[in-house]
């Protein structure tokens, strides 16, 4: 199997890209469907071995320039797993399968009890329990920020992000002045894995899976992506009502028993929480709404500044480029997402990374990347943090 990357010149060359998809069966990397392919756009996509040559016929045919990103997926995937650690258990520079979570997020709570505890706030399709941490001294009427990752089951970077970014609070409390203050003012909410059912799935079935593992009725398909399951535009623009495609919206807002968890838990503290983070790969981005509509949310210059500030800071350490914007502008339209419906909720500091790279591996990012990806990123988190606390009191 191969990753190509093709950039349509103009709208017959999207048309050809669209011709393509509906004569095979083709996973769309970035953007994440066929339908929000435009003219001068970087279109990252995957077919299988034997539809390979086809491709770069017709890609060669038609004149379109095209680069092969990764050549053989099974090499990629088996390339991930380069970290020199050799942990049989819990390693924050490796890819931990879902049972080491779990035992984390318990370890984590025991070992840290007055920083971290650990709730159960619902279940999953398949009936595994959905683990929240709540790092933060313990104080009354604390402002809080909900941080989750793990929303596309294949973007594994994103639960490794969560993980370290807990070891971080831990290990640097009372240590680093600005991880301190912000632990004593604030209560971090942090979800480690949302669509836990289809994590499992990359590490047993499927390494590219991304939507959740329920069943559709009236079809043979499996899940719906949880990032456009939102009341937030809710199957409009950028989204599917087809429940075999890579975007399906979801019989209605919620019809997933782990955005429904979210939601509520979200809904009964509102009062408290200030911000949301939501962490995804891969492109370099760091969004904020909207993403369901080209209206610009009331705070768009003060969320443009926090998040050029940001993006800033991320790029201090090792240089790594982020861009930054509204969501449906700076990359496109996508319609039930979670960022946009916690906006819409009140939550007016709502923010969506999209950690490393920008394709040279995609969704297949080598562990050995895994701890200067949450290094840099950690650094945007407390400034977005920070800033928060500061609007707080």
């Amino acid at each position: 199997q191969k990753v190509f990357r093709v950039i349509p010149q103009n709208e017959e060359q999207v048309e050809i890209i669209s011709a393509l998809a509906s004569s095979m069966q083709v996973d769309f990397w970035q953007p994440d469907s066929v339908t929000l392919v435009k003219p001068k756009m970087q279109v990252d996509f995957r077919v299988e071995a034997d539809k390979s040559f086809e491709v770069e016929n017709l890609l060669a045919q038609n004149k379109m320039e095209y680069r092969v990103l990764i050549d053989d997926l099974q090499t990629a995937v088996d390339a991930q797993f380069d970290s020199k650690v050799r942990a049989s258990s819990h390693s924050y520079k490796k890819y931990n399968n879902w049972d080491t979570i779990v035992a984390w997020t318990a370890d984590i709570a025991a070992q840290n009890p007055d920083l971290v505890s650990r709730s159960v706030i619902g279940e999953t399709y398949e009936g595994r329990q959905i683990y929240l941490l709540k790092v933060g001294k313990s104080g009354t009427n604390k402002a809080a920020i909900f941080m989750d990752c793990g929303f596309h089951a294949r973007e594994w970077i994103s639960p490794a992000f969560c993980q370290w970014f807990v070891k971080e609070a831990v290990e640097t409390y009372g240590e680093d002045s600005v991880m301190t203050n912000l632990l004593n003012k604030l209560d971090f909410y942090v979800l480690p894995v949302l669509n836990i059912d289809g994590y499992v799935y990359t590490w047993t079935s499927n390494r590219l899976w991304r939507k959740t593992r329920s069943k559709n009725a009236g079809s043979s398909c499996i899940g719906t992506d949880p990032n456009r399951n939102f009341d937030a535009g809710w199957c409009t623009i950028g989204a599917s009502s087809r429940p075999c495609d890579s975007t399906y919206c979801g019989s209605a807002p919620e019809s997933e028993k782990e955005t429904k968890a979210l939601a509520d838990f979200i809904r009964e503290h509102l009062s408290t929480i200030k911000a949301y983070l939501t962490i995804h790969s891969y492109s370099q981005l760091l969004l904020f709404p909207y993403s369901y509509t080209y209206t610009y949310p009331s705070n768009y210059e003060e969320l443009n500044s926090i998040a050029y500030a940001a993006s800033k800071e991320l790029s201090s350490l090792y240089n790594t480029k982020y861009t930054y914007g509204p969501g449906a502008e700076t990359i496109y339209p996508a319609a039930g997402g979670s960022d946009d419906w916690a906006y819409d909720e009140g939550i007016k500091y709502s923010f969506t990374f999209e950690l490393r790279d920008t394709g040279t591996y995609g969704f297949l990012l080598p562990e050995s990347q895994i701890q200067p990806t949450c290094e840099e990123t950690i650094l945007a988190v407390k400034y977005i943090a920070n800033y928060v606390l500061e609007q707080s009191y």
